[in-house]
């Protein structure tokens, strides 16, 4: 069970072997053993995955169905999304600088390209 959930959160982020296991700390072919099933991760390694991939430990052993995390006994409400392309007022930051109209300007014509040439490799 564990190795189809790994193989799917992968698939699904579109990151490589490489990236997860750089990530982990581990040799690649280690973690390629987990999605294959040859080999079992241990409960660290389980923990490690399950928060690199913002899921719950629960999910990768098959215990639950839904991926998504959500804390027991925390009532979280999803708020509706921000169009960021109507809010000209709104300071974002980074690394504690806000960001400029123009550098607004840019991030959102960045994550457009970036979800063209997405769409174009599918």
């Amino acid at each position: 069970m564990i190795n189809e959930r790994l193989k799917i959160l992968r698939k699904r982020k579109k990151w490589s072997l490489q990236y997860i296991a750089d990530h982990l700390g581990i040799a690649k072919s280690t973690y390629a053993g987990y999605e294959s099933g040859h080999r079992r991760p241990s409960l660290e390694a389980i923990h490690l995955i399950a928060d690199l991939f913002n899921t719950s430990t629960d999910y990768l052993l098959g215990r639950v169905d839904e991926p998504t995390f959500k804390p027991k006994g925390k009532n979280i409400q999803s708020s509706p999304p921000i169009e960021l392309t109507n809010l000209p007022c709104l300071d974002l930051t980074i690394d504690g600088e806000t960001l400029s109209d123009e550098e607004m300007q840019h991030f959102i014509a960045f994550i457009r390209a970036k979800r063209a040439l997405e769409k174009q490799t599918l």
